[in-house]
């Protein structure tokens, strides 16, 4: 049986593919932490042995009437961000996918009372919010396998949980997979004014777009810290008053994967807490406890599969 042997809250923001003297011109002669963080990242986690697949949970990818999961034997090509051209220009990836998990995933839609569909379409985009974080913890890992899957923009709370746990599902019924999960994304997320924005690229907490937004997302890293998942769900209605990125859906998924509110896996944080263009970013990377995400032993798939492949 598969299972997931780590997780991940992770920023992807623009400015970390940026050459190394545009960062710094940008943050006052000094390097941006988000960048270093997921150096270290790869150093302790992702440079290993003990995993196979890599999913992420990605909060740029919109679908509207079902989640959609990458089911491609390879992804590769060149990446222009149709957002930002001139920072994200022409950018190689060339990754192995996991068509086996992707199908095995959607088999357990109907159980869980939701919709899932693996596509395999070679001329399917890809998003940054993908291939930025494959440029720092998976290019030059030939074998590990990356696959996706978006954020559905009319689902709720509770359809993003339905993907987690078909998600958590298909993996247990996957047998030896080791995944490691990414939620790609930001916490509260509303940027400068174009007149204004230019001020306030430097990654300083202090030019988070206001005071309160920086203090909802402090509150949750550190709840997330202290293993307490559940704190954060239950105010979600509170911090969707700050606009985080895609509703926090991207998080909602890894949740729905992990256990939900019964998730007491800790966070350790690489890198600081910081801006971008007003939006505040964080890495946040949780181990799977000793037992299990929400200590009551390895998790195990109670769920059976409404139809064959």
């Amino acid at each position: 049986m598969g299972e997931i042997v780590g997780a991940g809250l992770l920023a992807h923001v623009p400015t970390i593919v940026l050459p190394g003297e545009t960062r710094r011109e940008l943050n006052e002669g000094k390097e941006i932490t988000l960048v270093t963080g997921l150096r270290q990242l790869r150093e302790d986690v992702f440079g290993r042995d003990d995993y196979d697949t890599v999913v992420v949970l990605d909060s740029h990818w919109a679908t509207t009437v079902e989640f959609v999961v990458t089911a491609h034997s390879r992804r590769a090509g060149l990446f222009t961000s149709d957002e930002l051209p001139r920072g994200m220009c022409r950018m190689p990836y060339d990754f192995p996918g996991d068509p086996e998990l992707a199908h095995a995933v959607a088999r357990f839609a109907e159980a869980h009372g939701t919709f899932i569909t693996p596509i395999d379409d070679p001329f399917l985009p890809i998003h940054y919010a993908t291939v930025n974080l494959w440029k720092f913890l998976g290019e030059g890992l030939p074998g590990k396998r990356w696959m996706t899957i978006g954020v559905c923009q009319t689902g709720d709370m509770e359809d993003h949980f339905r993907l987690g746990r078909a998600l958590a599902d298909g993996i247990a019924a996957t047998p030896g997979r080791r995944v490691l999960l990414i939620a790609s994304g930001a916490l509260s997320h509303t940027f400068w004014p174009l007149r204004e924005i230019r001020d306030h690229e430097a990654s300083d907490p202090r030019h988070v777009f206001t005071p309160q937004a920086r203090a909802a997302d402090e509150e949750r890293i550190a709840w997330l810290k202290e293993g307490r998942h559940g704190k954060v769900l239950d105010t979600m209605d509170e911090f969707w008053t700050y606009q985080p990125e895609a509703r926090f859906f991207h998080y909602l998924m890894m949740a729905g994967a992990l256990g939900e509110r019964g998730c007491v896996a800790p966070a350790r944080q690489y890198g600081a807490y910081e801006n971008s263009v007003g939006t505040g970013q964080a890495h946040l990377w949780f181990d799977r406890p000793a037992d299990g995400w929400t200590g009551t032993g390895p998790a195990t798939s109670a769920t059976t599969p409404s139809s064959p492949a």
